[in-house]
């Protein structure tokens, strides 16, 4: 019955990750500004844990690129590195919390996630791109800067959202 719940919640959060990108895109600049992708590999290495993270966040950009065209390219092959490292660390880091899921640990494991998924998203970038197209302030710009909406928009959403699943006990014990 776990597996069957975990297998499930995987493919709803898979569906999470495809389909709030094509809305967001409807607003100019909506997938960079938002990051609607980032969401399900965040949540799913929170509720879930890190193995389930990491294969939400490799299968949301594959399947984007493939039913929506989007994202492409080099933001394609950034992102399947980026998005599980977002699920792997927030899983690892619920894991090491053990029982004590406050609200500061939840906030710690998002930010902590988000920060190592950003560096390993622009070392993806600076090599695909080559060192001599891409800078540091390349990448805070458009790992940080130009996304900090969507940044928000995690910290604010993610942790209620945490919280009502392991109210329903939908959250890996």
């Amino acid at each position: 019955m776990k597996n069957t719940r975990t297998i499930a919640m995987m493919g709803l959060l898979i569906a999470v990750g495809c389909i709030l990108p094509v809305f967001a895109r409807m607003i100019p600049n909506g997938g960079t500004m938002l990051s609607p992708m980032h969401i399900a590999p965040l949540l799913a290495g929170l509720v879930l844990g890190p193995i389930a993270g990491m294969i939400v966040g490799l299968a949301c950009p594959l399947l984007n690129s493939v039913l929506f065209g989007m994202p492409q390219g080099a933001t394609l092959i950034a992102m399947c590195i980026e998005l599980p490292v977002y699920g792997l660390v927030s899983g690892c880091l619920m894991d090491v919390f053990h029982a004590h899921h406050d609200v500061g640990h939840v906030y710690l494991a998002l930010i902590a996630a988000m920060i190592c998924g950003r560096i390993v998203g622009g070392i993806a970038h600076a090599l695909i791109l080559g060192m001599a197209n891409y800078s540091l302030g390349v990448w805070a710009s458009s790992y940080f800067i130009s996304t900090a909406p969507g940044i928000a928009i995690h910290l604010l959403l993610l942790p209620p959202v945490y919280f009502a699943l392991k109210k329903a006990r939908l959250v890996k014990n």
